[in-house]
């Protein structure tokens, strides 16, 4: 296997991810052994290395209203990071896996294709939007994954019912990660739409419904996120 260096390694989708995904060419950094933010720092881990590919997981996620309350955290974590890896890869003529999010579409009436324009809600949003900017630009050689998924069990102690994706656990995405990780371009991850409450309420009973009301200065919702998936499904068909 071509050696991999997986950043953001000790998050919660990469906690799943190490128990599908695992070699000895396989390498998971956490923050603190690769800062994103530190071009040098990058650029000696990968001189040691030498990987072929650089799986892309660490961002500033949650809370959401951190991208509203600390953009420059936000953007030098989710822009600038990026950027870094971005310009390491060109250097190294390394394969570059971005992940990124539904929710750089417009999330008004679902159903995306990965040529829909795209039109971010929210600071969280046009930060994976920045990153992806980058990514673009690398497209030869690189691979935009847009994807909504959450953590088991459901944390939160309510789900809306107003609020619609197709969303994937973290275990799903990590069981499809593999089988797409010699692609190149952009490809959506989705499984079957629903709401956040029906998606909720397989993995935690407690959860409740609530209806999704937009409060002047918290972070903006909107209403449907899903995407097309017949991208993925022709891509996974031929792996067969």
């Amino acid at each position: 296997m071509k050696k991999i260096i997986i950043t953001g390694g000790n998050g919660r989708f990469a906690k799943i991810l190490k128990k599908e995904f695992y070699g000895k060419n396989i390498f998971y950094f956490s923050k603190k052994e690769l800062d994103i933010t530190k071009f040098n720092l990058i650029e000696k881990k990968i001189k040691k290395i030498k990987p072929k590919i650089i799986l892309h997981l660490a961002a500033l996620s949650k809370p959401l209203d951190i991208h509203e309350k600390n953009i420059i955290k936000s953007i030098d974590t989710n822009i600038i990071g990026t950027c870094n890896l971005v310009k390491i890869s060109q250097n190294f003529k390394i394969k570059l896996i971005y992940m990124s999010s539904h929710y750089v579409y417009p999330c008004t009436s679902g159903n995306y294709k990965e040529t829909d324009a795209l039109l971010p809600a929210n600071n969280y949003s046009w930060s994976k939007l920045g990153g992806e900017c980058a990514v673009q630009m690398y497209l030869k050689n690189s691979l935009i994954v847009r994807v909504a998924m959450y953590e088991t069990p459901f944390s939160h102690p309510y789900g809306f019912t107003n609020i619609n994706s197709n969303f994937l656990t973290h275990k799903e995405v990590a069981n499809i990660l593999p089988k797409i990780i010699n692609k190149k371009g952009i490809i959506n991850l989705g499984g079957k739409k629903m709401n956040v409450y029906n998606f909720a309420k397989k993995t935690n009973k407690k959860v409740k419904p609530k209806k999704y009301i937009y409060k002047k200065n918290t972070v903006r919702m909107m209403p449907d996120s899903s995407v097309n998936i017949n991208k993925l499904k022709l891509m996974l068909k031929r792996n067969i």
